[in-house]
């Protein structure tokens, strides 16, 4: 049997309702539209944790942030933990992640420091664009040196901490302002951002390892803020066009005056939509390549992201607590001419983030090691299930919460408990748990999420009967 070439496309704070194939009609995305149509849309997918780092290592093992003691940010994983790459290298594959894998904190360190591999042959770190001496700015100096100044959207806060307390002199000079609800225009060459990095360098990967068996992550920054894009994808746009959130009166009160008014919206969707479209045309350049290589029948894209953003909704920009669908559901689209039946079907039912390497594991006909906890989509991608799972588990340090196909419930450390009927609210505004006429969902609800953490124990396994 030939097993397949898998290409993980990895965004980074897209949202679920930010491309064309889940009905947005803002946004542009025709390589996504094309690659939904030839494949498998999976309309309920949530990630486990609404943060970056605890995220990515749940994914990309397939097991919950819990089991690995993972739960937030600032956590360095474990160069032993057994990811994705180290399931297939057994089997043949030659393995790449290029751009972010953020699996180290990235503002405390010097990143011309070898990383741990992780399992990878192949590493292009870059975990931020332009901030760090990294891949990427190697890749610029190498490029177009008298750009390097022109690639840096500034320092992370935590970033400038560490270089005053360590006295480092970057070479770079980096913009004042960071986080703004303003996007910018790109100041350098368009060939020359973070998106286009990820995707020339994924593309000389491809090229260079026809002859076995090969998993590609391409990892992609955008649309992470700073939202700053080429002009020509911000030319795509008339913002003046764009849908806006639909506020309760009460929160619609406080946005006169503050970063929430409508033309401030329209400026962040205008920054976020356009680095989407970014993204989208690389997606169209590496489907394009894997066509003209004779790749592309035996390839199994997956396209995701990491976790959503609120975008405005909430009154909030950015991740985090409570985890509402603007960032804890993201796409998932899957394209497998070989294996994906009757294409260009939506899938109706619930998928996690550590669904995916169960999935690509049975793709490729290599077993599922016990230690990984999450459910292999294949069926739903061959036709004989419609879809998997009945809830979506969510864990961030002191609290959990459990999304079902009506209902969100969020059980904190503290003993509080929140719920949302998202038939009647969609935008989880109103908290419903203290409802004499919810009680038994409520009740329900508890019930399930204490089912599935119990599920999730995972004891060392015995050697022997005592």
């Amino acid at each position: 049997m030939k097993r397949p070439n898998i290409l993980f496309i990895y965004t980074d704070q897209l949202r679920w309702d930010a491309i064309g194939p889940n009905g947005n009609p803002d946004v542009r995305t025709p390589a996504l539209d094309a690659m939904a149509a030839q494949g498998v849309n999976f309309e309920h997918c949530f990630v486990q944790n609404p943060v970056c780092m605890p995220s990515r290592v749940s994914c990309l093992t397939g097991q919950y942030p819990s089991t690995l003691s993972i739960t937030h940010m600032g956590v360095p994983v474990p160069p032993e933990t057994v990811t994705l790459p180290k399931m297939l290298r057994p089997f043949g594959y030659v393995t790449a992640n290029i751009g972010k894998l953020h699996f180290m904190p990235h503002a405390n360190r010097d990143h011309r420091e070898i990383h741990p591999d992780y399992g990878f042959d192949y590493l292009e770190i870059s975990d931020e664009p332009g901030c760090y001496e990294d891949a990427y700015r190697a890749w610029v100096r190498r490029k177009a040196p008298d750009q390097l100044d022109s690639i840096s959207p500034g320092l992370p806060p935590m970033a400038q901490t560490w270089y005053r307390a360590m006295r480092v002199q970057d070479t770079v000079v980096h913009p004042e302002v960071r986080h703004s609800p303003q996007f910018h225009a790109l100041r350098a060459r368009s060939d020359l951002t973070h998106a286009s990095f990820v995707a020339e360098q994924s593309l000389e990967f491809i090229r260079t390892h026809r002859e076995q068996p090969w998993l590609c992550i391409a990892s992609f920054y955008s649309p992470h803020s700073p939202w700053i894009a080429p002009q020509e994808f911000l030319d795509l746009y008339d913002p003046s066009q764009f849908t806006l959130p639909a506020f309760p009166p009460e929160v619609d009160a406080q946005r006169p005056g503050s970063n929430y008014t409508d033309d401030l919206l329209r400026v962040a969707r205008h920054g976020y939509y356009a680095m989407v479209s970014e993204v989208d045309h690389h997606v169209g350049r590496l489907v394009a390549c894997l066509d003209d290589l004779g790749l592309a029948q035996d390839t199994v894209i997956v396209f995701t992201s990491d976790h959503g953003d609120w975008l405005g909704e909430h009154l909030r920009q950015g991740k985090g607590y409570p985890g509402p669908d603007p960032v804890s559901r993201v796409p998932l689209v899957v394209r497998w001419p070989q294996g994906v039946r009757s294409p260009g079907r939506t899938a109706p039912g619930i998928a996690e983030a550590v669904d995916v390497v169960p999935t690509l594991l049975e793709c490729a006909g290599v077993p599922v090691p016990p230690q990984v906890q999450g459910r292999s989509l294949l069926p739903v991608l061959e036709g004989r299930e419609r879809s998997g799972r009945d809830s979506a588990l969510m864990e961030q340090r002191g609290w959990k919460s459990l999304r079902t196909t009506r209902y969100r419930y969020l059980c904190e450390s503290s003993g509080k408990e929140s719920l949302w009927d998202l038939e009647r609210d969609s935008g989880e505004y109103v908290d419903v748990a203290g409802d004499p006429a919810y009680g038994e969902v409520l009740s329900e609800m508890r019930g399930r999420l204490l089912r599935r953490v119990i599920e999730n124990e995972q004891p060392l396994p015995r050697a022997w009967s005592y």
